[in-house]
């Protein structure tokens, strides 16, 4: 996800569509992306870690994106 103190033009085109739509609940929209790393069985806590610092370090820009999450999900 962007940082929160950096803007995301995104996300406010998407907050004011709704609005538009009538969807008036919704405080605020940010994008981000998505990345999935598939393994061949289910993850060990250890490479859940690693899957943790891979992200940080290597598959996010640390200066404009946070890591929101590592998860596990099943096929």
């Amino acid at each position: 996800m962007p940082k929160q103190d950096l803007l995301d033009p995104q996300g406010k085109a998407v907050a004011k569509a709704l609005e538009r739509s009538g969807h008036k609940a919704i405080k605020a929209v940010r994008i981000g992306k998505r990345i999935e790393l598939h393994y061949s069985s289910t993850p060990t806590a250890a490479q859940l870690a690693e899957a943790q610092k891979i992200a940080e370090s290597f598959l996010t820009n640390g200066v404009i994106e946070d890591v929101v999450s590592v998860t596990v999900e099943q096929d």
